[in-house]
C-alpha cells in the first residue's frame, strides 16, 4: 500500500506549516516598496529574538553555506591563522572555505560521532596564540552530534581573544542558543531547518566586536559583503534582490516561535529527540553517538538489513523520507531529522512506521516496544 502524503524526517529541508504555505500563494510584492520594508523590519527585530542577541542579524539570499563563507571573507584575511574542528561533513567545510581564500586553518580532527571538548580547543589555542578565530559547528548534521557550546565559548574567552564563530544551521531553534549571554561573536543559520521554510535564506549575526573587525576586512568579496548589507540596513532593505517570498514566510515563522516561546520550543525538541532515540534503542538499533543533537538523530543501520530497502519501504509504504550517512558513513547510518514543525503524533507515527518496516524485514525485537518508549518520553510534555 502506497500513501499519497509525503512526510519529511530529514535534517533539512524540514516540513513547512500550512500557515506559511498559504502566504506563498499570495501575490508577490515589490522588494523596494514600503510594504516589503515593513515586513523586513519586523523580520530583523524577530531574528534578534531567535538568536538571543541585541545586535543586527543580516539576511542573505543563499544557502547556509553562503553565510558560512560570509563568516570567513568578512572576518579574517588571507594569511591569517584560524582554528577549525573537523568532526563531520560540515565542520570539514569550514576548513575548505578557509583554504579557498588562502586563510590558514589549524584543524582539530575528531572521529565522526565524537564531540570536541573545551580543553582540546584551549590546548590548540595555546599552541597557536595568533589564531584570529575559532570556527565551530554546534550541531553536526552529518553525524547527529552536538557540542557543549556554552562551555567551549567560556573556555575560549578565558584563554584567547579569537573570534568565536558558530555554524548553528541545524542547531538554531532545536537547541538552546543565547548568543549574547554566551559571548559568541558570529552565529550563522539558514531557513530550511528550524525556521520551517524552503531553502533560500541564510542568516549571520555579528557581535559589536565582530562588526568592528568586519569593517576592516581586506578579503575580496562582492555579493557576500556584509559592509554592503550593513549600509543597506540603514535604508531598511538589502543590497541585492532578496528572496522576498521566503522573507514573508520567515515573518510568519518568527511570529509562531515568539507565540510559543523559545523555552517551550527548545523543550519540545529535546523531548521529541529523546523519544525517537529511546524508541530506536527499544527496537534493537544502536545509536551512532554519545553526544546527540536535538536536531537530528543518527543510528546504525544493522548489517543484517539492507539500507536501501529499508528507506525505500519507509517512503513507498508510509511516505516517510529520512536521510542516510555521508562520506564514509554512506549506507551505514540512518539520520532522522526532528527539527522544526513536528508534534507528538508525528513522532509516534514515525516510530510506528519504522517498527512496521523493521518487522517486515524480519528484524527481531519486541513489537510496539518502540512506540511505548517514545510515548513514555512524550508524556513528559502532557503529564506533570
Amino acid at each position: 500500500m502506497k500513501l499519497n502524503r509525503s512526510r519529511l524526517f530529514t535534517p533539512g529541508p524540514t516540513p513547512i506549516p500550512d500557515f506559511i504555505l498559504r502566504k506563498f500563494n499570495e501575490p508577490i510584492i515589490h522588494h523596494r516598496k514600503p510594504e516589503f520594508e515593513a515586513i523586513f523590519s519586523s523580520v530583523r527585530e524577530g531574528l534578534k529574538y531567535v538568536f538571543q542577541t541585541a545586535h543586527e542579524v543580516f539576511v542573505l539570499t543563499s544557502s547556509g553555506t553562503g553565510a558560512m563563507e560570509a563568516a570567513v571573507v568578512n572576518l579574517v584575511n588571507p594569511g591569517d591563522q584560524v582554528i577549525t574542528v573537523d568532526a563531520g561533513k560540515f565542520g570539514e567545510r569550514w576548513a575548505e572555505i578557509c583554504h579557498t581564500y588562502r586563510i590558514q586553518p589549524v584543524v582539530i580532527k575528531k572521529e565522526w560521532g565524537e564531540a570536541v571538548q573545551a580543553d582540546e580547543i584551549v590546548a590548540i589555542l595555546k599552541k597557536n596564540p595568533a589564531a584570529k578565530a575559532v570556527y565551530l559547528t554546534y550541531s553536526e548534521t552529518s553525524t547527529g552530534v552536538a557540542i557543549d557550546l556554552p562551555a567551549i565559548a567560556r573556555a575560549i574567552r578565558q584563554h584567547s581573544d579569537a573570534l568565536i564563530i558558530v555554524d548553528a544551521i541545524s542547531a538554531l531553534v532545536a537547541l538552546p542558543l543565547k548568543m549574547d549571554e554566551w559571548g559568541l561573536d558570529v552565529v550563522v543559520s539558514a531557513s530550511q531547518k528550524g525556521f520551517m521554510l524552503p531553502p533560500g535564506l541564510a542568516f549571520i549575526a555579528l557581535s559589536p566586536r565582530a562588526q568592528e573587525i568586519m569593517q576592516k576586512s581586506e578579503t575580496p568579496k562582492f555579493y557576500l559583503s556584509l559592509k554592503k548589507a550593513s549600509k543597506s540596513i540603514g535604508s531598511g532593505t538589502t543590497p541585492f534582490t532578496p528572496a522576498s517570498t521566503i522573507v514573508i514566510g520567515l515573518n510568519e515563522s518568527i511570529h509562531y516561535l515568539k507565540e510559543k516561546g523559545l523555552e517551550t520550543v527548545w523543550r519540545e525538541h529535546a523531548v521529541f529527540a529523546t523519544a525517537i532515540r529511546s524508541a530506536m534503542q527499544a527496537c534493537g538499533l544502536k545509536l551512532f553517538t554519545n553526544f546527540p543533537s536535538n536536531a537530528v538523530s543518527a543510528v546504525w543501520c544493522p548489517a543484517a538489513i539492507d539500507y536501501s530497502q529499508l528507506t525505500k519501504m519507509l517512503q513507498n509504504q508510509f511516505g516517510i523520507i529520512i536521510a542516510g550517512g555521508q562520506g564514509h558513513l554512506k549506507g551505514k547510518i540512518l539520520r532522522i531529522g526532528h527539527v522544526g514543525y513536528y508534534d507528538a503524533l508525528d513522532i509516534i507515527a514515525f516510530v510506528s512506521a519504522m517498527e512496521l518496516t523493521l518487522l517486515q524485514l524480519k528484524w527481531k525485537f519486541e513489537p510496539v516496544a518502540g512506540v511505548q518508549a517514545a510515548q513514555n518520553e512524550i508524556m513528559k510534555l502532557f503529564v506533570s
